[in-house]
């Protein structure tokens, strides 16, 4: 395979990994990366040595050697970057979430033409554990599915003698607190594990901003959502239900299962091992009988290990990536739903 030229702009901690990324894969050629921060890209010369190296996107995106680019930096600019990079004909990675709403989505699909682009929130679908599972529900092993859950909670730890990242709590930075930051990834996380084959309808939720103990835990001005609760009704009576908190006056513990007419699973988004993944199989005879999903299981394996390898060879093979634009719009749809019932008490319909 060719390799695929590659431009990350932004170069922070999220923007490092697509650095590392990008200089290790063998598929993918680091061309070149931006940040506006002059301590960021010299962190970025010391670490990656990209050939090139730009002080703004703009520069980057007219650089005629380079086929990609990955965006990753604070979501409000990064649909606009994104539309640029589109009109100069590039591929596009858009790290997560998605967009700071389900309109600028939109707005991508349209300008996104013959294209390739897709959203990291796969990140947690590339492990041994996801793919197997992936593997058992699509193919009918749990029958008919019901009810799809997560409940993760992060108990809040001793004060910080660091200040805290101010873009993670701000919603005019991030587009909302814990929900974008992390909801995401459950979102698409289950959504991918039982195929895409969710439809969401209505949406009932509720947010929580910091507890008052907590208020020294994070940055000054912080406006966003700590702690949220949402029941998503589906298509096929199917019910996906979400919690997820931080900053918590409660210890930290995590709860998955995905329930269906002939048998469930419970597992860990955030636990890599197949053994982990628990398989309640049903008879009538039997009832409940529990074992573990392990690599004896046939699922197709994948050389792709992160959305960026992943996007890499999409590209090549002339496909969308894993969680493309059209899915992460259903993300992005279910986010915008939970907010809008948290403001208004209401239970909110959501559009196809």
């Amino acid at each position: 395979m060719k390799p695929v030229k590659v431009g990350v702009i932004g170069c922070g901690v999220i923007g490092s990994r697509h650095l590392s990324i990008a200089s290790e894969a063998p598929h993918i050629e680091l061309v070149a990366a931006a940040d506006l921060i002059e301590a960021n890209r010299t962190h970025a010369v010391e670490r990656f040595n990209p050939p090139k190296m730009y002080s703004n996107d703009v520069d980057l995106l007219d650089d005629d050697e380079i086929e990609a680019v990955v965006l990753a930096f604070p979501t409000q600019y990064r649909t606009a970057v994104a539309l640029r990079a589109y009109e100069r004909g590039k591929h596009v990675l858009i790290e997560k979430p998605i967009a700071m709403n389900a309109a600028e989505v939109e707005q991508l699909i349209a300008a996104r033409g013959d294209l390739i682009s897709g959203c990291c929130s796969s990140r947690k679908r590339f492990t041994a554990s996801a793919r197997l599972a992936t593997q058992l529900i699509t193919s009918g092993g749990l029958g008919e599915l019901r009810t799809v859950h997560c409940r993760a909670i992060i108990g809040a730890g001793k004060k910080p003698d660091t200040p805290r990242p101010a873009w993670r709590l701000i919603k005019s930075l991030n587009g909302g607190g814990i929900l974008v930051n992390w909801g995401c990834y459950d979102l698409d996380y289950l959504l991918g594990l039982t195929g895409w084959q969710l439809k969401p309808q209505t949406v009932f939720a509720q947010t929580w901003t910091v507890p008052q103990v907590f208020t020294s835990h994070i940055a000054p001005g912080s406006d966003a959502e700590t702690h949220y609760t949402a029941i998503i009704r589906c298509e096929d009576d199917i019910v996906l239900s979400v919690e997820r908190g931080e900053f918590m006056t409660m210890h930290s513990h995590a709860d998955w299962e995905i329930i269906g007419t002939e048998g469930s699973l419970k597992l860990n988004m955030q636990d890599e091992k197949p053994d982990s993944v628990i398989h309640n199989r049903t008879t009538t005879e039997g009832g409940v009988v529990s074992t573990s999903l392990t690599e004896a299981d046939k699922t197709a394996e994948t050389e792709h290990s992160t959305p960026l390898s992943d996007f890499a060879a999409a590209i090549r093979e002339n496909r969308q990536p894993s969680t493309s634009l059209e899915k992460a719009l259903v993300v992005q749809k279910i986010t915008d739903a939970i907010y809008t019932s948290a403001a208004t008490g209401n239970a909110v319909e959501i559009g196809g």
